[in-house]
Order: structure tokens, then sequence, then C-alpha cells
């Protein structure tokens, strides 16, 4: 698989549009025999996929916060090297897992490897390559240098293309929730908020709360902030 990472990272490097990208990531997946491929970009309060997968199980796997409970995601995160991984044996498995592989495999995912690659500020983007079969033979083990190499060229691509997620988790704020951080964001005090708008001090710290609450941010500072980079306020 060397080649076939080397050939990765080549073509990240050499994409100069998010189509081609695309297009010629789906080419070579098939090329090294695999049925499909999904980046994953894992943030705190957004997680989006750009992938070939079907429309209907990408939708599936974000509105259902599958992203928690994927044994796939939780390898990623603990290891953070590349891997190979089939679906376990359903007695083996709890209620909510036994159904999630079991809407994998109706989609053709039973198998694959995961590359996870730390990114900026503590987050994780990984590459998976999916197969329909039920298991995986590799002739050889995964180069981690060339496997982790090819990805963080990947994801740096991405980044820079602003590639257009084909599936995301929405964020949404309430009206009052939103007014109040982009006033945050403008500078002013929950005092000078509750004057503009006619609220109450109190009124204010709880929208400013659920909202810090919605956006599972540490402070006020980080809400804004991250209001602000996703573009809700």
């Amino acid at each position: 698989m060397r080649t076939w990472f080397q050939r990765l990272t080549d073509v990240s490097s050499l994409a100069r549009t998010e189509q081609t990208l695309k297009e010629a990531l789906a080419e070579l997946v098939q090329d090294l025999g695999f049925d499909g491929y999904a980046y994953l970009n894992v943030q705190p309060v957004r997680i989006f996929a750009v992938s070939n997968y079907a429309p209907e199980w990408q939708a599936r796997y974000l509105t259902q916060n599958y992203a928690m409970i994927d044994p796939v995601v939780s390898m990623a995160k603990e290891q953070m090297k590349a891997f190979a991984w089939a679906a376990a044996a359903p007695r083996s498995l709890s209620k909510p897992l036994r159904r999630f592989y079991s809407e994998a495999g109706d989609f053709g995912i039973r198998s694959g490897i995961s590359i996870p690659v730390r990114t900026a500020f503590g987050h994780m983007s990984m590459l998976t390559l999916a197969s329909h079969k039920p298991s995986l033979n590799l002739e050889t083990d995964i180069d981690q240098i060339a496997a982790v190499t090819a990805v963080a060229q990947l994801h740096a691509k991405m980044e820079q293309q602003g590639a257009e997620p084909t599936a995301s988790v929405a964020i949404d704020l309430k009206a009052k929730q939103a007014l109040c951080l982009k006033w945050s964001a403008e500078g002013k005090t929950m005092k000078d908020i509750a004057s503009i708008e006619g609220m109450s001090f109190a009124t204010v710290n709880f929208h400013l709360n659920n909202a810090r609450k919605a956006l599972d941010a540490g402070s006020l500072a980080q809400a804004t902030a991250l209001a602000t980079k996703l573009k809700l306020i």
C-alpha cells in the first residue's frame, strides 16, 4: 500500500479544484479494491464528511450521532495510527452497536482501513477506505509513515480548498441566543446587551449560557469564537 499512499499524496498536492480532488480520490480507492471512502473531520461541536458513501447513510450517520458510538472512530482517537477493522460478531455487541453495524452493512460497509491524523488545536481528521467484504486480508502491514503523511496532505488540501461537505451536522442557535452572542462578539458586556435589547441582566445571562451549552463551549469567549467560525452570528 505504500505506493498507493504516495499516489494519494501526489493527487492531493496536484489537485487544483475540490471536484478534481474528490474524483481522483474515488478512483484511487477503487484502484486499491475498496468500494468507497469517507474523510471525516471531527471537532467538538462540528463533524462533517466528504465521502462517496450513499448519501442516505452519510445523513443517517451524522443525524443519529453515530460518531459517538462508532468503534472505528473510538479506536482512531485512542491509537492515532492507521489500522484495519471489520464488524464485530453480533453476539458480542450491545443493541445500539448491533443496529449500527447492521445499518452500515446494508450500505456495503463491513470492513476497511482507517487512518487518523491529529489536526490543529487538538482536533482529528481521518480517512476511511471501506469494503463490502466481511474481513480484510492485507498482504503487508500498513506503512504508518506513508499513511499518515498522505492523509495529512489530504487534510491540508481539504482545508485549503474549503471543501464542501457531502454531509454535516447542522448546529442551530435560537434567535435570542444568536443575538446576545453577536452583541458579545461586538465587545458588549451582558449589562450593555441588557440595556440595548431591553432585557434583564438575568435574561441575557440565561440566553448566553444556553448558547454556550449548545456549542459545547467552556467559556463565553469560546462560544463567541465558535459561533463566528460556524457563521451562526
